[in-house]
C-alpha cells in the first residue's frame, strides 16, 4: 500500500459513508485525496463523515451528473474510486429515470470525461449484488446468471459493464466490485435508503423497538474496513483490470439471528417480526449470500473482521455520534 503515497485519488460520493471511510485510509497511506459528492440530503453525503480529518482532503462539492465539472476534476488524478450512486431500490421503482441518470447516463459521462482528458486513471467501481436477482443456487459466483429485479440493479448492471467496456476496449483501466450490504461506521441510519441495518441500529439507540420483515432470509455482511481493503488492492493491482468481482462476509445469517445479535452487542433492546410488505416483497431477493472465492484467488482479499465485532464498532460509533446522522 505504499504505492498510495503521494498519490492524487478521486472519490466520487466521497462524503458518504464508504467514500469517507476509504478517504480516511487513504490519507493515512499519505494520498493527496479530492472527494466529489452532491450532498443531495436523501443520498447519504455527510461533512460530518470527514470531521476528523476535514483538513486532510479537498473536498468539491458537484454531482456526478454534471459532465463538464467531471471533465475537470478528472485531471491529474492517478486513481478513481467511482462510488456515487443511488442504493435505494424502492426510490429507483418510484423515480426510474433519476435512478437512470446517476446510475447509468453520468457513469458513462465520467468514463468519457477519463476517455479524453485522463486515459492513464486506474479506476474502481462499487456495484451491488442485486443485479443477481433472486439466486438459482447459493453461494452466488460471478457465473452466477444476472437478472435485476428493479431499476436500480439494471442501471447498476449497464453502469458496471460500462467500465468493463471502457477497460477492455479504449484502455481505461477499470474493475469491478459487487458489494453485499456493507456495514460500518458513518453509514446511512437515519431512514433504509443504504441498508436496513442502519435504522434498526437508529431505533435500537433511542429505545425504540424495530421491525425486522420476514426474518427467515439470509445474508452476509461485509465491514466496511474490510470493503476498503479490497478497494485498495484492486486499485494497486493490474490484475484486477477488466474483472468483476463478488465482496461477501466472514458468515451467513438469518435477520431474526442478526437482530439477536445486535442486541446482544447492545445489552439491551427489542423487536419486532413483520410480514413482508407486499411492495418490497416483490423486489425481495430471498436468501442470499456470496461466493468471494475470485477476488481471494487473484488479489488475496477475504474478510477479515467477524460480524458481532464489527456490529459492535458500529453501536459503539452512534452512541457517541447519533446526533450528526439522525
Amino acid at each position: 500500500m505504499n504505492s498510495f503515497k503521494g498519490s492524487k485519488v478521486l472519490i466520487t460520493g466521497g462524503l458518504g459513508f464508504i467514500g469517507s471511510n476509504l478517504a480516511e485510509r487513504l490519507v493515512k497511506l499519505g494520498a493527496d485525496v479530492l472527494l466529489v459528492d452532491s450532498l443531495i440530503p436523501k443520498y447519504g453525503g455527510n461533512l460530518y463523515n470527514i470531521n476528523s480529518f476535514k483538513d486532510k482532503v479537498k473536498v468539491n462539492i458537484s454531482d456526478v451528473r454534471d459532465p463538464h465539472s467531471m471533465r475537470y476534476l478528472v485531471h491529474g488524478q492517478d486513481f478513481l474510486f467511482n462510488l456515487a450512486g443511488q442504493t435505494s431500490h424502492m426510490d429507483s421503482m418510484a423515480d426510474p429515470f433519476t435512478d437512470m441518470e446517476i446510475n447509468c447516463h453520468a457513469q458513462l459521462s465520467i468514463l468519457e470525461a477519463c476517455r479524453h482528458y485522463n486515459p492513464d486513471i486506474k479506476i474502481v467501481y462499487a456495484s451491488t449484488r442485486q443485479i443477481y436477482g433472486k439466486p438459482d443456487y447459493l453461494p452466488v459466483d460471478e457465473n452466477h446468471p444476472v437478472r435485476p429485479v428493479d431499476v436500480n440493479g439494471i442501471n447498476k448492471m449497464a453502469g458496471e459493464w460500462y467500465h468493463i467496456l471502457y477497460n477492455n476496449i479504449y484502455n481505461i483501466r477499470s474493475c469491478v466490485l459487487r458489494l453485499t450490504n456493507t456495514i460500518g461506521p458513518r453509514m446511512r441510519i437515519k431512514d433504509a435508503r443504504q441498508t436496513f441495518v442502519g435504522i434498526w441500529i437508529r431505533l435500537l439507540l433511542e429505545g425504540k423497538s424495530f421491525e425486522v420483515w420476514g426474518g427467515e432470509q439470509l445474508r452476509d455482511f461485509t465491514y466496511v474496513d474490510d470493503c476498503v481493503d479490497a478497494m485498495l488492492l484492486a486499485t494497486m493491482d493490474e490484475r484486477a483490470n477488466g474483472k468483476i468481482f463478488n465482496l461477501g462476509g466472514d458468515c451467513r445469517i438469518s435477520l431474526k439471528d442478526l437482530a439477536e445479535m445486535l442486541i446482544n452487542v447492545n445489552g439491551a433492546g427489542k423487536y419486532s417480526i413483520k410480514t413482508f410488505p407486499e411492495d418490497r416483497k416483490k423486489i425481495d431477493i430471498g436468501d442470499y449470500y456470496s461466493d468471494y472465492n475470485l477476488i481471494h484467488e487473484t488479489l488475496g482479499w477475504e474478510p477479515k473482521v467477524p460480524l458481532k465485532d464489527g456490529l459492535s464498532r458500529i453501536v459503539g460509533f452512534y452512541r457517541e455520534n447519533l446526533e450528526y446522522y439522525v
